[in-house]
């Protein structure tokens, strides 16, 4: 130990120790020096995120204009309202919508060339002395107007002839070319009825409906057939994305509940980097998890606490449900309240020094250090939450130190994130769906559903046009094709 270093914001701050003392300095007051600077680097550390705090208010009260005002609290002394007392004026309220003096936003204008139509107007005389006016403005004033051209289906007749034969009098008839579908839907129109049901979340009746306000016949059973066709389109598709699932570093699942037939089932989704699955089962146990894994897979999950995941090597647990059982272990009495409100201050600090490593504000290197420091605090605090008597709180800490790797994971693998909020964006689409369609009612529409909500979300992922990518898929299939690849490599 030659010097005492303690990093800030602006830079490391080096304390340098003379030689002639650290000569005479003997392993206990090392040890105290060292925990004496692991004090004051966690202080500082507060310090500076307080002072962050405090700037980011003094910049909102230096623009009262872009905030809502605030009323005073009540006098809990008195049991009334500051806002009450004699001469006492409310601020002004901000109305809805735009503020005066905001920037206008409207939506960009596309090239002339790509414009249907284009008309001209030309002033004939001046607006002031009437004098006729000549010639062309070379950069005139541009106004666009989108409108929906008359919807009406474009219907396209084959005739098969049917013809004797003069010899031997057999009757030979014409058959479809390839690609045209034996059905009366065009791709086209499976995809956009596929999309409807999948990704707007309409029902067969209201899907049929809209087809007959766009003049094309349509019935509940023949939606079915549609959803059936597009989901055998796209299954190699999907299907690449299930090989795929083993070879992924990082994995981000969760699963919801929802139904089959009356009887119980769960919509599973996991997340990786550059496509997102889903898969429809009767069962939330670990036999999903160890049939889409597979032997093969090595990589990390991010998760919650659930039992299913708790054989898992690499294992990341998510910090956005552990600040929830902080906030109840908080809301106790006593011993376990304190050690809860210290462990929500804990998390508190995680994520604000995680956002400015996200925001690319702290480095890894300094991140990394600071929760190492975290790291050990934390230990300490569920020790002391497993030793209290309040039971919820003492088996909650039971529970983290029996896995408290998992909690810490990120700290050392930079690509994976402390959160699950990756599979629980993709997953809001099932849940509300699951609430407005109440599952489904065959194994069928299970694999319409895992099949394309798979399909949707991996193209937005990737942002790719679904509708572009279900309608080429679909007309692939009608020439006995497998859909374009949505990974290039498996």
């Amino acid at each position: 130990m030659s010097d005492i270093i303690i990093m800030s914001q602006t830079g490391p701050i080096q304390l340098e120790i003379p030689p002639e003392i650290e000569r005479e300095m003997t392993p206990a007051v090392r040890d105290f020096f060292e925990r004496m600077t692991a004090f004051w680097q966690a202080r500082l550390n507060e310090c500076e995120a307080r002072i962050e705090e405090l700037e980011r208010e003094v910049k909102q009260l230096r623009s009262p204009h872009d905030q809502k005002p605030v009323k005073p609290a009540p006098n809990l002394d008195t049991g009334s309202a500051a806002s009450n007392a004699p001469g006492a004026v409310d601020p002004p309220k901000r109305r809805r919508g735009g503020q005066p003096g905001h920037a206008k936003s409207a939506r960009p204008l596309i090239p002339t060339a790509q414009c249907d139509e284009v008309h001209e107007f030309v002033p004939e005389a001046c607006r002031k002395c009437g004098e006729a006016l000549d010639g062309r403005d070379l950069d005139p004033l541009r106004h666009q107007v989108y409108e929906l051209p008359v919807i009406k289906p474009i219907v396209t007749e084959y005739q098969l002839h049917r013809l004797n034969c003069p010899c031997c009098d057999t009757t030979t008839c014409a058959v479809l070319p390839a690609g045209v579908p034996t059905g009366q839907s065009g791709p086209r129109l499976i995809a956009f009825c596929t999309l409807l049901m999948a990704s707007f979340r309409q029902s067969k009746r209201r899907v049929a409906y809209f087809l007959e306000l766009l003049n094309i016949p349509g019935c509940p059973s023949l939606v079915v057939k549609m959803q059936s066709l597009a989901t055998k389109a796209v299954q190699p598709a999907y299907k690449q994305l299930e090989r795929a699932i083993p070879k992924q570093d990082v994995l981000y699942i969760d699963e919801t509940p929802t139904s089959e037939q009356n009887k119980n089932a769960w919509i599973w989704v996991a997340v990786a980097p550059t496509f997102t699955f889903f898969a429809v089962r009767l069962t939330k146990a670990a036999s999903v998890i160890h049939e889409l894994l597979t032997l093969e897979f090595s990589g990390t999950v991010v998760s919650d606490r659930a039992k299913a995941y708790l054989w898992l090597k690499f294992h990341q647990w998510c910090w956005a449900h552990l600040k929830r059982d902080f906030e109840k272990m908080a809301a106790a009495n006593g011993n376990a309240g304190k050690v809860g409100q210290e462990l929500l201050n804990l998390t508190h600090q995680m994520f604000h020094y995680w956002h400015r490593y996200r925001d690319r504000t702290l480095t890894r290197i300094g991140l990394k250090r600071i929760l190492n420091q975290l790291h050990g605090q934390m230990y300490l605090l569920l020790e002391e939450g497993r030793d209290c008597t309040h039971a919820p709180t003492a088996g909650t800490c039971e529970s983290l130190l029996s896995k408290y790797d998992a909690l810490w994971t990120f700290k050392d693998q930079p690509n994976v994130k402390p959160t699950n909020n990756d599979a629980e964006r993709a997953l809001r689409h099932g849940v509300i769906w699951k609430h407005l369609s109440f599952g489904t009612q065959s194994d069928g529409g299970s694999r319409f559903v895992e099949t394309m909500l798979t399909i949707v979300e991996t193209c937005r992922q990737q942002k790719r046009n679904p509708f572009e990518y279900l309608t080429k898929s679909v007309a692939r299939f009608l020439e006995g094709k497998k859909p374009t690849p949505l990974l290039t490599k498996v």
